[in-house]
């Protein structure tokens, strides 16, 4: 072949190459409400973000690994989007991303609805499946979390019912709740044995057959809660994890009574106002179990801004024999347990 009609195809798809590069890249826009003052970082954490979801569609293109080592994040939210990555690849539709952007009030930000599409390789699950994902940021505009997000019914419905706390503690728990689920998904025991207090206590339901009072022959389903301390439960979570392919946990509102639509059930100790309990519906997806039911969690959030931990963990089925089950108050609500 001509030396010159070689070069010319040679050069022609490096500049095609370049082209589809360039329409990869991902520009990020973050703007904060009319009241809040502009941090003088914000323009640094958007270029950071437009750099990472540019570099997700690259290996998502590609099929790669995503890189992080050149990217403008700490090790804990590499490690995040590393594993996250791992279990269910996905990648930015959107060639310009524009979003507010939670400016809290040691100078930390949060972006909470940058828009993904989940496409793993070699399953059903989840395959062109629409999620967002929450950033969190430094004062310098620094990464130092990437997770998935709250469907946008339960996040919304939080931010709406605030009368229990003030709305920077809305965000605050709307995040820790975010991170549960997310190191579920990504099977991250290590850290979610960490969000445990050493002493949590952890019921969960089970339905078995029970042979009805008075009739030897017949059987009726029943919920059998068991009792676990945190040794245990981790014990456990790790068995599961292991025989699972992926996990996708997703959490959901519930009503005032247990139906559809209403408030997302957050209530604050009037005991011991750093207390707070948190009652949501979960939908449990594996590659070979699934479930629903009501998930309870009393947290704990220090006066001082320390790491929040979890005490009580409780589940219970939603439907037992067929029949939905209203949350049981005994075991889901904080009037449940002695704070």
């Amino acid at each position: 072949m001509n030396k010159r009609i070689l070069f010319f195809i040679q050069m022609t798809l490096c500049l095609l190459w370049a082209g589809m590069e360039e329409a990869r890249a991902v520009e990020v826009t973050l703007t904060v409400d009319e009241f809040t003052e502009r941090p003088a970082a914000i323009d640094a954490a958007a270029r950071n973000l437009s750099k990472v979801l540019t570099e997700i569609n690259r290996a998502q293109n590609a099929k790669q690994v995503v890189s992080v080592k050149d990217l403008k994040m700490d090790d804990f939210s590499k490690k995040s989007l590393a594993r996250l990555w791992a279990v269910t690849p996905f990648y930015c539709d959107d060639e310009e991303v524009v979003e507010r952007c939670w400016v809290f009030a040691n100078g930390t930000m949060m972006v909470s609805h940058i828009p993904l599409i989940i496409t793993p390789e070699g399953e059903t699950f989840g395959m062109g499946t629409y999620q967002e994902a929450v950033v969190e940021f430094d004062r310098n505009g620094g990464i130092t979390d990437f997770r998935f997000a709250l469907d946008a019914q339960t996040a919304e419905s939080m931010e709406r019912c605030g009368s229990v706390v003030e709305k920077e503690k809305q965000m605050i728990i709307l995040k820790e709740i975010e991170k549960f689920r997310t190191a579920y998904n990504m099977k991250d025991i290590s850290t979610i044995e960490a969000m445990f207090s050493d002493d949590a206590l952890i019921i969960t339901g089970s339905v078995v057959q029970r042979r009805e009072p008075g009739d030897g022959n017949r059987y009726a389903p029943k919920v059998k809660y068991t009792k676990q301390n945190k040794e245990q439960y981790i014990a456990n979570l790790r068995r599961a994890f292991l025989r699972n392919k992926w996990i996708d946990v997703k959490f959901s509102q519930i009503g005032e009574n247990g139906e559809a639509g209403g408030c997302a059930g957050i209530t604050r100790s009037n005991i011991d106002p750093t207390k707070y309990g948190v009652r949501m519906r979960q939908s449990w997806k594996s590659s070979n179990y699934s479930d629903e039911g009501y998930l309870f969690l009393l947290w704990e959030f220090p006066e001082d801004g320390g790491t929040p931990i979890i005490h009580v963990r409780t589940w219970q089925p939603e439907w037992v024999g067929g029949q939905r089950q209203q949350p049981d108050d005994d075991i889901s609500t904080l009037g449940g347990f002695d704070l």
